[in-house]
């Protein structure tokens, strides 16, 4: 375990005694021809920020001290998901404002790099509201994982579309193999894998544009990246951010469930993600 998911966890005992920290109470919901998606069905109230349209104070501005875990480097801060479903749940917040919808730095990518080197699992972005963000401050989410446990339900397709070379999936997006993990270059390559994805899928330029020009999602793990262009962040009652292209949904109380099981995860996926050209 990383000494910064250790702080993680312990920080956390004391955050929800005191009621900063809100864990949010699952079951898993077995469905039929889902996998290898991972399905939840969400028992405890839905957050106030689901399924509003109305706009949102900043929660990071400034940040819950007892939610804060360790500054990163010199712009960034390691902080508690105020809302967890998995336990050390973390966000890398930037320190002063600076936008969700805007081009993610050099300073991002080397405190995530950073905070990598002790705490790997999955990392995703959800860049605007259209693409799953329920906060307009800057933040970077990472669910730790343990030794050889894999990041994500569909991690293991991922890796064998890399093996392929090939890319399978009805949507735009952009997959790559990372070869810089774990290293002094790791924040370099990131940033580098993140601009040639948002080149390839036309999102604008970083010298003429204050942001990207479309929503999309970013996922990673030690082995690859990914960037997926959305369209829209519903469909069928289930709200879609970065985690539903790792493989998994959540189910609340607004999620037709029949439709779910009548067209399958990966309809659900090709409904919120921009289509092939």
């Amino acid at each position: 375990m990383g000494a910064l998911l250790e702080l993680a966890l312990k920080r956390s005992i004391d955050a929800e005694a005191t009621g900063a920290l809100v864990p949010l109470e699952t079951e898993l919901v077995p469905l039929p021809g889902s996998a290898p998606f991972l399905l939840r069905r969400l028992l405890s109230e839905t957050p106030k920020h689901f399924f509003s349209a109305r706009p949102k104070p900043n929660p990071f501005c400034p940040w819950e001290p007892a939610l804060e875990v360790q500054p990163v480097r010199d712009q960034h801060v390691l902080i508690l998901n105020k809302f967890p479903v998995q336990r050390g749940h973390l966000l890398l917040i930037t320190g002063q404002w600076q936008p969700q919808s805007g081009w993610l730095n050099h300073a991002d990518w080397q405190a995530l790099a950073e905070v990598e080197a002790d705490t790997s699992g999955l990392w995703f972005f959800n860049s605007c509201a259209a693409a799953g963000a329920s906060q307009p401050h800057r933040h970077l989410q990472l669910l730790p994982r343990h030794g050889q446990q894999i990041s994500c339900p569909l991690a293991p397709a991922l890796c064998d579309q890399l093996a392929r070379g090939e890319r399978i999936w009805p949507w735009r997006y952009r997959l790559s193999e990372r070869r810089c993990y774990g290293t002094k270059e790791a924040g370099e390559e990131l940033l580098e894998l993140y601009s040639n994805h948002l080149e390839q899928l036309g999102m604008g330029d970083v010298r003429q544009h204050d942001q990207p020009q479309r929503p999309y999602n970013l996922l990673m793990d030690r082995q690859w990246f990914m960037t997926v262009e959305r369209v829209r962040e519903h469909w069928a009652g289930f709200s879609i951010n970065a985690l539903g292209y790792a493989g998994c949904l959540l189910i609340t109380e607004h999620s037709k469930q029949q439709w779910l099981i009548e067209n399958g995860p990966m309809a659900l996926l090709r409904a919120v993600a921009a289509p092939m050209r």
